[in-house]
């Protein structure tokens, strides 16, 4: 069981690390992009729709940046706390 639940906390450490960097590079781009509908700034919406749609529910009022902002304070938390798990349970044998 135990290594169950280390699998399981890598792929959650794992996944929350990309949509992280994905969610970064979202905000990125929709702070330096002129067009708006440009390409690139769709391509990263359809990518982190899935990831700030439960924030702009619970945020109804909040401006676009302000979701994605909240979406990157949750996912780096979600990354830094799998992380310290992680490291509590130490190098389990796989």
């Amino acid at each position: 069981m135990p290594e169950l639940i280390y699998r399981l906390l890598v792929l959650v450490w794992f996944l929350s690390y990309m949509a992280a960097i994905y969610l970064a590079l979202h905000m990125i781009v929709a702070r330096f992009s002129r067009a708006p509908d440009s390409r690139l700034l769709w391509f990263f919406s359809v990518i982190t729709g899935p990831l700030t749609r439960p924030v702009r529910s619970w945020a109804p009022g909040a401006s676009e940046g302000r979701v994605r902002l909240i979406t990157l304070l949750a996912l780096v938390a979600l990354w830094i706390g799998s992380r310290l798990v992680l490291g509590a349970m130490g190098g389990l044998e796989l």
